[in-house]
C-alpha cells in the first residue's frame, strides 16, 4: 500500500511539473550536455564522455547523475547520485546535489533509463533542461526526442543522438 501511494504522488508531482515546463528556449544551440542515468541498466560513463566529444562538447561542459535503486539506504562517496530511498513518500527530493543538478539550464538533457521508473520520470520532469532526449518505452511527455535504440548500445545511441541534434540544429 505505501508503493502505491507513493507512486500515486509521484505521478502527481510529475503531471504538474509538465505542465509548468517552460518551453520558450527548446531551439538553442547545445553547448552544455547531461545525462541521468540508470545505474542498474548502465554504468560506463566513459563511453557517454566519448559520445560528448563527438559533438564537440568539453568534459566540463557534460554532467552525468545516477540513479540507483537500493534495498536499504547505503551510504556513497559519489556526490551525483541518488537512490529511490531519498525519495519521501510525497515524491520530495532529499538530496541537495540532486536538487541542484535538476536546478541547472542544460541544453541537452539524456534520460538515460528504459521502461517505467517513476524516481527518474520525476527527475526528469523536474529538470530545467532546455531539450530532453529519451528512449522508446518511456513516458513520451517527459521528452521532446524519443529514440528508439536499445540503451546498451550506446555507439548506435551516440550516432542517432548526433545525426538527430544535427537535424534539428543544435549541433554543427
Amino acid at each position: 500500500m505505501f508503493k502505491s501511494l507513493q507512486r500515486r504522488y509521484l505521478l502527481k508531482k510529475i503531471d504538474r511539473n509538465l505542465k509548468n515546463r517552460d518551453l520558450s528556449n527548446l531551439n538553442n544551440k547545445a553547448i552544455t550536455l547531461g545525462f541521468l542515468v540508470d545505474e542498474d541498466l548502465f554504468n560506463d560513463f566513459e563511453k557517454l564522455y566519448a559520445i560528448s566529444e563527438r559533438m564537440g562538447l568539453h568534459c566540463k561542459d557534460v554532467k552525468i547523475f545516477t540513479f540507483m535503486n537500493v534495498k536499504k539506504k547505503l551510504p556513497s562517496l559519489r556526490q551525483n547520485q541518488i537512490n529511490n530511498k531519498e525519495f519521501s513518500w510525497k515524491g520530495i527530493i532529499q538530496n541537495q546535489n540532486t536538487n541542484e543538478f535538476l536546478a541547472l539550464p542544460l541544453d541537452v538533457l539524456v534520460g538515460y533509463y528504459k521502461g517505467k521508473n517513476y524516481f527518474l520520470d520525476l527527475m526528469m520532469s523536474k529538470s530545467k533542461a532546455k531539450f530532453k532526449v529519451g528512449f522508446n518505452g518511456v513516458d513520451s511527455r517527459l521528452f521532446d526526442l524519443i529514440i528508439d535504440v536499445n540503451p546498451l548500445q550506446v555507439e548506435k545511441f551516440g550516432q542517432e543522438l548526433i545525426k538527430y541534434l544535427r537535424i534539428l540544429n543544435k549541433i554543427n
